[in-house]
């Protein structure tokens, strides 16, 4: 299987087209957010994550999301099975648990068993 995106938002929805067809509309699309409050702040971004299957592929494994502080270390870590029809497409949502002590950056290393990491940041500003 293959990560073919994967993006922070506010809000995905899924609708049927003709064909049969599925369309994802997503809302929110963000790399970057105001802290709600003072620091530190805690907060839950949603991480969506697209992958395709090919279909001699078995459709199976598992994705791994470790966040990443600028320093390099994980801040937080999640991992879930990841079943997708063989030459189909698959979404599956990440809920980020992040704590910012500071204005800055945390990255998602987004990946599937086996394959090549995708970096997401997430960047917390100072309030306006």
């Amino acid at each position: 299987m293959d990560i073919v995106a994967a993006l922070f938002v506010e809000g995905i929805e899924q609708r049927s087209v003709a064909g049969p067809a599925t369309r994802f509309d997503l809302t929110g699309v963000m790399f970057s957010l105001a802290a709600p409050g003072e620091l530190p702040v805690h907060i839950s971004p949603h991480l969506v994550v697209f992958v395709r299957c090919p279909p001699d592929d078995p459709g199976t494994g598992t994705l791994v999301v470790e966040f990443l502080d600028a320093a390099g270390t994980e801040v937080a870590r999640n991992a879930q099975a990841v079943s997708v029809q063989p030459g189909k497409f698959g979404r599956l949502l990440v809920k980020g648990e992040l704590n910012y002590e500071s204005y800055g950056t945390i990255e998602a290393h987004v990946q599937l068993t086996g394959g090549n990491s995708v970096v997401v940041p997430l960047t917390l500003l100072a309030p306006a």
